[in-house]
């Protein structure tokens, strides 16, 4: 398994002006990667965080059947309108995961939306409830033990996630996540983004969150 890769932090998809001030996207050749590495025309991939559908579209465009599940209903919305797979598009929540009777699936790549370690805000319930650093990393766990039950043996997912850097704070989010999800599925080792700019160097980095990086965590289901 190549253990560092470099991208470009380009979109090929252009978004509503709503969207724009907070495209948290990973961009779409970081998913064809994946899906080049690990599956084939028909298998059945999913999204457990859909965002704006990238996985969802790129998944489309490759041969694969997509499904995702999105808890903001705009963006469910957006995938919806454009997606040729318009039934496979969830309005939902994944620590509810199971109630969505979705098939087996073959590959599952998602990042999860992030928190640092002192926020208060709880990102699975779009921050708009009270919540805490530790209660995100169980519900982590708790999401991908059921992404584990909707998965078929021996199939591999991918989390990208990024540690992140606040003034002269790091919140390990990366290990972290990494840690937890091994309780319920096989690490099989991560592989470093490197992600390259238009040439545009940001002051949080390439990436954002103060990085040039980020990490694939892969995991499959022994």
């Amino acid at each position: 398994m190549r253990t560092c890769i470099t991208l470009p932090n380009i979109h090929r998809r252009e978004i509503p002006t709503k969207f724009q001030e907070h495209d948290n996207r990973f961009p779409e050749n970081l998913v064809k990667f994946f899906l080049d590495r690990y599956t084939r025309k028909g298998d059945i991939i999913i999204d457990i965080f859909a965002g704006l559908g990238t996985t969802f579209f790129v998944a489309e465009e490759m041969g694969r059947v997509p499904y995702g599940i999105e808890y903001s209903e705009d963006r469910y919305l957006y995938i919806k309108e454009h997606a040729k797979n318009k039934k496979n598009i969830i309005h939902g929540d994944a620590l509810e995961l199971l109630e969505y009777k979705l098939p087996k699936c073959d590959f599952c790549i998602a990042s999860p939306v992030y928190m640092n370690k002192d926020d208060i805000e709880n990102p699975y319930a779009a921050y708009e409830v009270e919540g805490n650093y530790e209660q995100y990393l169980e519900d982590t766990r708790k999401i991908y033990s059921y992404v584990k039950e909707i998965m078929k043996p021996d199939s591999y997912i991918v989390i990208e996630v990024s540690n992140l850097k606040r003034n002269s704070e790091v919140t390990t989010l990366a290990w972290d996540i990494g840690k937890i999800v091994s309780e319920v599925l096989h690490f099989e080792g991560e592989i470093i983004i490197s992600w390259t700019s238009n040439g545009s160097q940001k002051e949080n980095g390439s990436y954002g969150y103060g990085y040039d990086h980020s990490y694939c965590l892969v995991f499959r289901n022994k």
